[in-house]
């Protein structure tokens, strides 16, 4: 495998991982390739398939100069095979293995378990295309246009990125499990995806900032628990993909800061002193902040399921066998094995939410939950301090954990966004005061009217502070064709 900085883009698929030399991989993922591509051009951004965009494609994996920028039609973006510069000497960081060689096979005895990881990662990236594929009709602006597709382009590529280790490690179960991964769609009620927040519509852009920002985080909490992995393939796989990754979540960080900054200037101008009076904000023609707090609710509950169960069997063998760590595992102090260790979970106890120290291996869940709060958190605190520089006596939160579950401890009962839990008649009564209702989107989906001039932008969000690859505010990112 090499071991290159830079990408060979001589081939179909641009790699750095020696393809020319490994002829059985490269003719799978050559036999791959026309299936990946109809599934772009039927599941992929509608509309839009013959436009000029302005995307960055990466043409190294070195700290610096790793990308450029230029035109490029979707189809014809080089997807391709990217793995972070190898470690020489690497040994596993955690778990029963600890201080072995990193493995550069699959280790026979977690075949299986290693597959399950793989997989399940795969279908979430070309799930959030899927889920996105129409909002390029109702882009506020070229700017957003072209994000929007840099994210979807991405997503191809962590798509092949997964693609990649099914197809070289797992022979015909990898082959097969590939073409699953095309066959199975966002919200197809015979072959949904396999995690749920990924069958649920982004209808407007409100929901895709949401989503970039907080369901893009558990991405990128979920990437580096993996880039710790004793496996080092899919190490080095997923230490590349978190050089993307975060340029997904700044869409949706900067995206809702905007929107806020819109509505707080729009308030201002009409003299409007109190956030909640959302009728007579939403006559401005920008999004009321109640509104924007209700869907914060909800996709922060629903990002919060894809953590799976608090306390977890699975997560505990996962992290014993040296296939998946703890977010920043490599700077953890403690023994690496969490044999003796416990953690502080929230359970629901005699109908109580209560705080109860579990086996440390057996809530790794939980931990990496907690970690994508802290990191959300500090997101949340930049948007607030936009509110709180305009004067508006308003501030976002996120709702407690408990709150609208629908996996693990609290997903048999109601919690509000305080973590009171409630009956069911008292949870329908208050239910549209924490979660959007259908007025709420429709009102949100009134204001979806797309802004293709360049230099243009809708009327509830407000410019970005710098264009993309520092480009002027009228710069022509997406080349419509007609």
């Amino acid at each position: 495998m090499s071991d290159a900085t830079t990408v060979d883009y001589d081939g179909l698929i641009p790699n750095n991982v020696g393809l020319n030399d490994d002829a059985r991989v490269r003719r799978a993922l050559e036999t791959w390739y026309p299936g990946y591509l109809d599934w772009w051009r039927t599941m992929g951004p509608e509309g839009f398939q013959d436009a000029l965009v302005y995307l960055r494609t990466a043409v190294g994996v070195g700290a610096e100069g790793w990308a450029r920028f230029g035109y490029v039609k979707m189809p014809e973006y080089r997807w391709g095979v990217l793995l972070a510069p190898k470690s020489e000497g690497r040994t596993i960081p955690f778990g029963a293995h600890k201080g072995e060689p990193a493995w550069q096979e699959v280790p026979g005895e977690y075949r299986a378990m290693l597959r399950r990881l793989l997989v399940i990662q795969g279908d979430t990236e070309p799930a959030s295309v899927e889920q996105q594929r129409h909002l390029g009709a109702t882009a506020p602006s070229q700017y957003d246009l072209r994000n929007l597709f840099q994210v979807n382009v991405e997503e191809g590529r962590h798509l092949w990125a997964m693609v990649y280790l099914l197809q070289k490690y797992f022979g015909r179960d990898g082959r097969e499990e590939s073409e699953e991964l095309l066959r199975r769609h966002s919200g197809d009620p015979d072959t949904p995806r396999m995690l749920g927040a990924f069958n649920e519509r982004t209808p407007d852009w409100l929901s895709f900032f949401m989503f970039t920002f907080f369901t893009d985080r558990d991405g990128k909490m979920q990437l580096h628990a993996l880039a710790q992995s004793g496996f080092d393939p899919l190490s080095r796989t997923c230490r590349f993909m978190l050089t993307e990754e975060a340029h997904h979540m700044f869409v949706g960080e900067t995206g809702i800061q905007r929107i806020i900054q819109r509505t707080c200037e729009a308030m201002r101008e009409a003299g409007i002193d109190d956030p909640t009076d959302v009728e007579r904000v939403r006559t401005l023609g920008v999004i009321d902040l109640p509104t924007i707090q209700k869907k914060a609710n909800l996709h922060f509950s629903l990002t919060l399921d894809l953590f799976g169960s608090e306390i977890s069997t699975n997560a505990a063998n996962v992290f014993n066998a040296g296939l998946k760590g703890r977010y920043h595992e490599d700077r953890l102090t403690d023994d690496h094995r969490l044999l003796h260790d416990t953690y502080p979970v929230l359970r629901l106890k005699d109908g109580a939410v209560v705080k109860e120290e579990v086996p440390a291996l057996s809530s790794l869940n939980m931990r990496l939950r907690d970690d994508f709060v802290a990191d959300t958190e500090a997101g949340i605190a930049r948007w607030n301090r936009v509110l709180e520089r305009a004067g508006i006596e308003f501030r976002i939160r996120l709702p407690h954990v408990a709150f609208n579950r629908r996996i693990g401890e609290f997903a048999a009962v109601h919690a509000d966004t305080d973590g009171r839990l409630s009956d069911d008649a008292t949870w329908q009564a208050r239910k549209a005061e924490m979660l959007p209702t259908a007025d709420d989107y429709r009102f949100v989906q009134s204001l979806m009217r797309p802004m293709r001039e360049p230099g243009s932008y809708s009327n509830w969000i407000a410019p970005p502070r710098a264009g993309i690859d520092n480009k002027p505010g009228d710069f022509e990112y997406v080349k419509i064709a007609t």
